[in-house]
């Protein structure tokens, strides 16, 4: 990682909370789309994550720590609020 000017972030030790938003994010993303795929090419693989996160995961797809509601739903909520 050093040679390529990459830091390496690591959490606390011991605080399995540090990352668990994205270890969730990942785990729904390898569930719900990219589990068994093979991308021919890296823009394939790059455009098939950008429609995941752009025109699904954000605006549609229900969370439950949002109250089941969609990202762009529960940010029309709290400004209306």
């Amino acid at each position: 990682m050093t040679d390529n000017g990459v830091t390496c972030s690591m959490s606390r030790s011991g605080n399995v909370w540090d990352n668990a938003a994205m270890e969730s994010f990942f785990s729904s993303l390898n569930t719900e789309r990219i589990g068994r795929k093979t991308y021919r090419t890296r823009n394939h693989a790059k455009a098939d994550l950008f429609d995941y996160i752009e025109r699904f995961y954000d605006p549609t797809r229900r969370h439950s720590t949002l109250g089941y509601l969609s990202p762009m739903d529960f940010e029309r909520q709290a400004q209306v609020a």
